[in-house]
């Protein structure tokens, strides 16, 4: 079904009241132009996401015309200097831009994380000045749209074990291999895929679409990120110039470091989707009448709501601390770890607590509770899994290392 996303807008009028909380005035520690820039992600959030992000989920549809729009609004690599296209930004900017995105839906945030984190950071940092100046300024107007290709069918927590591989072919390399669950596949124009060496070294590939043999089937069946695009990358025999070889790293660095940036993304986007789950769970309970008076005014409803706004100011503080030490360059992956493991974590139960709130109504599309929640069975897995990220902090704590 193609759905008609201007009719959608006209006939979803009903105003989104959204605002967020902010217990332990958080927004003091925040700059005006931090404001500004959430201010101005979340009017666009509630004017072209909030009416039509029901029906893209119903009818598992990514609407693509928001591409260019979050590249208008800067949401494509705001942490990427303003001489590539991008904005410029500080890390706490970059956060809050996440943040509202995700309060949108799961899939909306990750399209633009994917976009700034794991396919333009890894060529402004990785790669050669020619390649910056041919990719970022189109990634970031959102004329082009990209994808990353780490995870295969057979290697997912465990990515040096990949598969993908290239040989040398002249001026060229030759390409082979899969990467699964990838997301903006199916519609990406370049995929910065990492794959080994004959040597077995992993480096970094540029991959344009059009190259002879890359195809990029779409994912279906999926009952979380349905708004999202999700695909594969297959490369059969694909001939990729060596000048698209990103030349200034090799190894699993390239990749983690990636990573990196992605996971601190969702620290703060998963806060988002909480805020929403929370926001609409305390306009129910002073709405909602049972026995009388509002279940707001029962004390296990009071339990839950105390509960979530604890866990979502938590989340911010340790959000907005990461966003220091990543401007400053001093945070740790294991710092960026438990951050994304932790509010993640939280987001999930806010959105289980508020389905509970809600009762049988919270599993409608009327609200968006239920589609917060299957998204988020997603976000607690992919950027690295739950567990993953324990025993990355597991190995902080102990010297241990027990992936191996």
């Amino acid at each position: 079904m193609e759905l008609d996303f201007e009719s959608l807008k006209a006939q979803n009028n009903q105003v989104d009241d959204f605002t967020h909380p902010d217990f332990y005035e958080i927004d003091n520690l925040l700059t005006e132009e931090h404001k500004l820039i959430r201010d101005s992600v979340r009017r666009w959030v509630k004017k072209e996401i909030s009416p039509i992000i029901d029906a893209c989920c119903q009818e598992a549809t990514f609407p693509q015309h928001i591409v260019p729009q979050l590249g208008d609004i800067g949401c494509f690599g705001p942490q990427i200097p303003s001489e590539y296209g991008g904005g410029g930004l500080d890390y706490i900017s970059y956060g809050l831009a996440m943040q509202e995105l995700e309060r949108g839906d799961s899939g909306i945030r990750s399209t633009a994380s994917v976009q700034g984190s794991l396919v333009m950071y890894p060529i402004y940092k990785f790669g050669s000045e020619e390649q910056k100046q041919k990719y970022l300024p189109k990634l970031a107007s959102g004329e082009f749209l990209g994808s990353f290709g780490l995870t295969e069918p057979n290697h997912g927590s465990d990515p040096g074990s990949m598969e993908s591989n290239f040989k040398d072919d002249g001026d060229h390399v030759i390409l082979n291999g899969a990467k699964m669950w990838i997301s903006n596949a199916p519609f990406c124009d370049v995929a910065v895929v990492w794959a080994k060496n004959e040597e077995g070294i992993v480096h970094g590939l540029i991959v344009d679409r059009g190259m002879e043999g890359f195809t990029t089937p779409t994912t279906h069946k999926k009952w979380s990120l349905r708004a999202s695009a999700t695909g594969e990358l297959v490369f059969d025999n694909v001939r990729v110039p060596k000048e698209n070889i990103l030349p200034n790293v090799k190894g699993l660095k390239g990749p983690l470091t990636c990573l990196n940036s992605a996971r601190y993304g969702i620290c703060w986007g998963a806060i988002g989707a909480a805020m929403d789950c929370y926001h609409t769970a305390v306009k129910y309970a002073k709405e909602r009448t049972q026995f009388g008076k509002p279940i707001g005014a029962f004390q296990l409803q009071q339990k839950k709501l105390s509960e979530m706004l604890t866990e979502i100011t938590k989340a911010q503080l340790l959000a907005w601390r990461v966003g220091t030490l990543m401007n400053d360059g001093k945070a740790t992956p294991s710092q960026i770890s438990m951050a994304k493991r932790n509010n993640v974590e939280i987001a999930l139960n806010v959105a289980r607590e508020s389905r509970q709130i809600l009762g049988g109504m919270g599993i409608s599309g009327d609200y968006p509770i239920m589609r917060h929640m299957a998204n988020l069975e997603s976000v607690i897995t992919y950027e690295g899994t739950h567990d993953i990220h324990l025993l990355i902090l597991g190995m902080e704590i102990t010297g241990e290392n027990a992936f191996v």
